[in-house]
């Protein structure tokens, strides 16, 4: 009986001590380093969804010019190196050719020239006097060529984040703690055996509710693509993100895209969507083994003089 009087005793003055403000201390909770004062932004998930639809809808061709640094690794084996950043020309038109030529630094050489319309690419590597022709499938064999392993389809859903499909769910969620202030919406899709998986994420900052991170994952749920957006500002009436950091952990490359110079909206020909095969280069199909070179495959005099001996 005296154990619990004394337990009494002690819970009142608990409480006492908590409503009393002198020995109360307020902590004021800041995320990423922002200032105090912190309004969170609220939204449901037709509200979230709306504003990745308005961003695909006021958007029908982009022409840039952007500062692209190169890496190789991953987070996953722990190593990823970066390279020295070279300038590249970007262009759009919807609903998805696209065009990518990036130049070497000082020399201002062409590193690579890459097309795609949306149903295969082709890409063109001087260094390598290669040519390659794909579709836009998921890489299978890794080539110790990064830039082999790209795919213009992970540029294009990187850069304009598409809304979900008729076949996908959406799922909301409010991921609001001490270090975070955000809204993810979870898209998931049936599979072949008609199980439910997670397809993709995407991530809203609370505080302005724009596009912070998109995630995209394979069958498995192991990340494919992982996109941060940052520095967001209207580009002639176009909001849209001034620094992209884009990552492939599987296929170990990954490239920070910086935009220098963009324009929205302005008619693009067709031929800034055309790359021919340049003569004396060797043709690739992905899938298939690379042709004989020009040189190997033509036979030398003194080949054809044995021959005829």
């Amino acid at each position: 009986m005296e154990l619990r009087r004394v337990a009494a005793i002690i819970a009142l003055s608990c409480s006492a001590l908590l409503l009393t403000s002198c020995l109360a201390r307020r902590r004021v909770i800041t995320r990423n380093k922002s200032t105090q004062t912190q309004t969170l932004l609220t939204a449901n998930k037709e509200a979230l969804l709306k504003l990745i639809e308005n961003q695909t809808r006021l958007i029908g061709s982009l022409s840039a010019t952007v500062d692209m640094v190169p890496s190789v690794g991953s987070v996953i084996k722990g190593k990823i190196t970066e390279y020295t950043d070279f300038l590249a020309y970007i262009r759009y038109r919807k609903p998805a050719d696209i065009r990518i030529i990036g130049l070497y630094p000082v020399v201002r050489n062409t590193a690579f020239d890459m097309v795609a319309d949306g149903t295969g690419f082709r890409l063109y590597l001087p260094s390598k006097n290669k040519f390659i022709t794909g579709g836009n499938e998921p890489v299978t064999a890794l080539s110790a060529n990064k830039l082999e392993n790209l795919r213009p389809s992970f540029f294009l859903d990187a850069l304009f984040i598409p809304p979900p499909t008729n076949k996908q769910i959406c799922l909301p969620q409010d991921f609001t703690d001490e270090d975070n202030a955000v809204y993810i919406l979870h898209f998931v899709e049936a599979g072949a055996d008609g199980s439910l998986h997670l397809v993709r994420d995407v991530w809203f900052n609370r505080l302005n509710l724009h596009i912070v991170r998109q995630m995209t994952f394979d069958a498995n749920g192991e990340i494919l693509t992982d996109a941060r957006y940052s520095g967001w500002k209207l580009f002639h009436g176009v909001a849209f993100p001034k620094v992209i950091d884009i990552n492939r952990p599987q296929d170990e490359y990954g490239v920070v895209i910086t935009l220098e110079k963009v324009e929205f909206n302005k008619p693009i020909s067709n031929d800034q969507f055309v790359l021919e095969q340049p003569k004396g280069t060797v043709l690739q199909v992905l899938g298939s083994k690379p042709a004989a070179s020009p040189a190997a495959a033509t036979d030398s005099p003194a080949s054809r003089k044995k021959k005829t001996n």
